[in-house]
């Protein structure tokens, strides 16, 4: 949520940045909104004045044994109008708030300007060169052959985009999400985390689901809970309404969670495979940090994504995102993606964003600096990584013309082999 103070000093920026991105606001609304919210405050502070002068001398009146009934008649007066101007600004704040939320985190002047993926720009690439003696399969030819995804009984138990890992295909899923914490936890400065994959209402409002992507998300009605798409949304709320102490900044969070997407309007070959499913494993990282360090976060955030895919010699590009490929909530957004050369096309694995203070001000997290009154902590966020899309990149970019797959090196001790082929007589 924005400052209507920024919006007021700087509506033309502000108008310009939700436009790059595509959004058409209406920032009159909220002004004339904030406009009668001050209004109210100063005849309520005005009449707050007046009452205590009209209190005064009605003390003065009765210690003088004069009559103060006319006084006190109006001072009764003057309190049911404070009164009727505080139900008044409580129902212009909620309108002003729900206003606000409805405005986008405007594009950082810094992003390139742009609506099509085209227009992202490379910053860098990694990883090897790829080059075979034979046409790459697909991963979902590969995983049938070796049997390590059931693609048909995930729709049988649970519908289209609900894959079932089997044998040793779910040993990689795991040794995945365990290389993934590991890295960032152990070998890295990020705390672990196991948060609920259930959230409440002012959770998603808090990160942004809410109003943004309603329509994505799973809702349990009964209950009032959304299943969540993201752990971004548990943990950062961890601290929503907190005043943090200077000294635990930077938080770093890591968290492991299953998410849910509804991916509504998916269609085609983007969603064959595990392309984009519903249900997906994800390593989360979340930051908090004072604003003077954000976009140096922005920068180590994206390092902490790519030292996994370097970790596991996989062939990947990272891009600045352009305005109109970010979301709401994001002022600056880099991507990073997989190579798959069975199906070539790079996927996206990691999407790392600073949101500045557009949460926190939404969850009210702040931080106590030396000097000053609390104020607010920017925070950050990217996949470290997503596994379904680095499990499709392993399996198209590691595989054998024989149709074996080699197993990056980290995860064999988990995996339990180098190579995962088809024995004699039987699945994988």
């Amino acid at each position: 949520m924005l400052d209507i103070k920024r919006i007021r000093e700087e509506t033309q920026a502000v108008l310009d940045g939700c436009r790059a991105k595509g959004y058409e606001v209406d920032l009159d609304a909220a002004l004339k909104l904030d406009d009668e919210r001050r209004r109210i405050l100063g005849e309520a502070e005005k009449l707050q004045h007046e009452r205590n002068v009209r209190s005064k001398e009605i003390g003065n009146k009765k210690k003088a044994g004069e009559d103060a009934a006319e006084d006190q008649a109006e001072v009764k007066r003057i309190g049911e109008r404070i009164q009727t101007l505080e139900q008044e600004r409580r129902d212009v704040e909620a309108k002003l708030e729900a206003a606000l939320l409805e405005i986008p985190n405007p594009a950082d002047p810094s992003v390139p300007p742009g609506r099509s993926a085209e227009e992202n720009e490379l910053i860098r690439e990694g990883g090897p060169d790829l080059t075979y003696d034979f046409q790459p399969k697909p991963h979902w030819d590969v995983a049938e052959r070796l049997g390590l995804l059931d693609f048909e009984r995930g729709v049988k138990v649970a519908g289209s985009g609900f894959p079932v890992y089997v044998g040793i295909g779910a040993r990689l899923e795991r040794a995945l999400i365990a290389h993934f914490l590991d890295l960032h936890t152990v070998q890295g400065p990020y705390r672990e985390i196991w948060p609920p994959i259930l959230v409440n209402e002012a959770s998603a409002r808090g990160t942004g689901q809410l109003p943004d992507k309603e329509g994505q998300m799973y809702v349990a009605e009964k209950d009032e809970l959304y299943l969540i798409p993201t752990s971004e949304v548990p943990v950062t709320n961890l601290h929503r309404d907190e005043i943090l102490p200077l000294e635990s900044l930077p938080v770093r969070y890591a968290a492991y969670t299953p998410n849910f997407r509804r991916e509504a309007g998916s269609h085609g070959k983007e969603v064959r495979g595990l392309n984009r499913v519903h249900q997906f494993n994800k390593v989360e990282l979340v930051k908090m940090v004072e604003p003077s360090t954000s976009e140096a976060e922005l920068e180590s955030l994206v390092e902490d994504a790519e030292r996994v895919l370097k970790s596991l010699g996989l062939k990947y590009r990272i891009l600045l995102m352009c305005a109109g490929e970010m979301g709401f909530t994001q002022a600056r957004q880099y991507d990073l993606e997989v190579w798959a050369p069975g199906q070539e096309r790079w996927l996206e694995v990691s999407s790392c964003s600073n949101f500045r203070d557009f949460q926190a001000r939404r969850m009210k997290i702040r931080y106590r600096p030396e000097k000053g009154k609390p104020a607010l902590v920017h925070t950050l966020n990217g996949s470290g990584l997503a596994t379904s899309r680095i499990y499709v990149a392993i399996l198209e970019q590691f595989q054998r013309a024989d149709g074996s797959v080699e197993v990056p090196e980290p995860l064999r001790a988990f995996v339990g082999t180098d190579v995962i082929a088809l024995p004699q007589g039987g699945a994988a």
